[in-house]
């Protein structure tokens, strides 16, 4: 959650039989916790979204590798992130199919939905996955496949429920649309 990544040979974890207390898993510090685990191959890629709504494209072999107790390497030493951007969602893609979506939600409440296939050619400094208007940020990112219900929920408790056909794909670079209607 505070920014370290690292990568892991699975067969550094075992399975556990019934009781017995586990290993750790991870060293972290006193607030921090693991985000995202992913298990994938070495040859695939891994998708940064950033706050700023930058996308960033690594190879998993290029991550710093560590062993299972190990903290990891700070992600501003991955990724050409600027000084006040953090990763707001990472996941691993295998190929770049054309019927996957994904669906970006952002702090003030916009949504845009844009083809994974646009997102193919990322430069090493990145690319504008979606533009953010002044004093909003990117805060997830999520892969749909055309048959999902979207559910968005705010900090004091309400929601929306609708379709994902109920927004339109749209270009890489555009603003999106109204997704939930925030109060002051």
């Amino acid at each position: 959650h505070q920014g370290y990544i690292k990568r892991t040979p699975s067969d550094s974890y075992k399975s556990q039989k019934r009781g017995g207390r586990g290993v750790t898993g991870l060293s972290t510090k006193e607030e921090d916790f693991p985000k995202d685990i992913f298990v994938t191959s070495t040859h695939n890629q891994l998708m940064f979204f950033t706050t700023k709504g930058k996308v960033y494209m690594k190879k998993c072999y290029t991550l710093p590798e560590g062993s299972r107790t190990a903290k990891g390497s700070a992600i501003v030493n991955v990724l050409d992130l600027d000084g006040d951007e953090k990763v707001s969602a990472v996941f691993p893609v295998t190929d770049m199919e054309a019927d996957i979506d994904l669906l970006m939600v952002t702090k003030m409440g916009t949504v845009k939905k844009t083809p994974l296939s646009e997102y193919q050619n990322i430069r090493q400094n990145g690319i504008i996955a979606m533009n953010i208007r002044e004093g909003d940020e990117l805060i997830a990112v999520i892969r749909t496949n055309g048959n999902d219900d979207i559910l968005l929920g705010t900090h004091d408790g309400m929601s929306i429920v609708f379709h994902e056909n109920e927004v339109r794909r749209v270009g890489r670079t555009s603003f999106g649309v109204r997704g939930i209607t925030l109060r002051d």
